[in-house]
């Protein structure tokens, strides 16, 4: 755990394991989502719109070299950093043949600039070839799976169309684990009809998890999904920023110290952002918040830990 900092950051794991400032360079190779197209629904997550979460530099009509270019000027310029991660976010990045995920993974991975692969995908779409090609690419360079969790109630799984169930995801983390694979997490909080008992006891579930880092973010709703219908409909609660910020401090000092915060909310371009308006804010607002509650409470991430799920 950093010492200037009452939880253990990502910024500072990414910086010890590479020796240097290494950031992520969000890469588009091409995928479609198995919750779009078909092969297990139609119509996606409730509440996801892919526009809402990439960078706009981002063309899928681009070269992933063209794409890698861009967001390494980007990263450089905005954050000083000196060595990259090839970050393949947008929709599910292990939904295809093994063969065209080899020749995409290889295309980000041969770009001089990249020391490894993030990749972004679901726990129903890691079948063993998948799991294999990643195991061998591993030995080759970093390579970390960031799987969305989004919750870890069943019920809420089914209300948000995810397609599969929390089972799905403790199986898809034990079928990664020991291979070699550095493994990421994404959760929200918020989702209607959950209760903070629940979101706080999400994190002793995360914890049982074989996770490196996490991102958790705040619910979000935005346009163009079928959840901001919903909202105008019949509107429900969203956290306000004071809110959130007293549950993050309140979820991190329940998780596992070990795990890396990668974020700790989330951010909507603000012509797609219906609520909550906060969510403009610029995620080192909310760390820095969160970080002043933990420090006047005088505790921090894993005090209240105990033991795992």
């Amino acid at each position: 755990m950093a010492t200037d900092r009452p939880y253990n950051d990502y910024y500072h794991y990414l910086k010890n394991r590479f020796g240097a400032v290494t950031y992520k360079v969000s890469v588009d190779g091409g995928f479609t989502c198995p919750n779009i197209d078909g092969t297990i629904a139609r119509g996606g997550c409730t509440y996801c719109n892919n526009r809402s979460f990439v960078p706009k530099y981002l063309n899928r009509k681009d070269s992933i070299h063209s794409q890698i270019e861009q967001g390494v000027g980007s990263q450089r310029l905005r954050y000083g950093a000196e060595r990259f991660l090839a970050y393949f976010q947008a929709y599910t990045n292990t939904h295809d043949t093994v063969e065209r995920l080899e020749e995409r993974y290889r295309e980000a991975l041969d770009h001089p600039n990249i020391d490894g692969l993030v990749i972004g995908t679901r726990a129903d779409c890691l079948p063993e070839p998948v799991i294999s090609l990643l195991e061998s690419l591993a030995r080759e360079c970093y390579v970390a799976v960031e799987i969305g969790i989004e919750s870890v109630y069943d019920e809420t799984l089914m209300q948000i169309n995810r397609g599969h169930d929390f089972s799905a995801v403790e199986e898809a983390f034990e079928r990664l684990t020991g291979r070699g694979i550095h493994i990421g997490a994404h959760l929200i909080l918020g989702f209607p009809g959950e209760q903070r008992r629940q979101w706080l006891d999400s994190a002793e579930v995360v914890s049982g998890l074989p996770i490196e880092y996490l991102k958790v973010h705040h619910l979000q709703v935005v346009k163009g999904t079928v959840m901001a219908r919903q909202y105008y409909d019949n509107p429900f609660p969203v956290f306000t920023f004071e809110e959130w910020v007293e549950l993050m401090s309140d979820f991190i000092e329940r998780l596992r110290p070990d795990i890396a915060i990668a974020r700790m909310s989330g951010s909507a371009p603000p012509d797609m952002l219906v609520v909550p308006q906060w969510g403009r804010k610029k995620h080192p607002e909310v760390k820095q918040r969160v970080k002043e509650i933990l420090e006047t409470r005088g505790t921090f991430q894993g005090a209240v830990f105990t033991t795992y799920y």
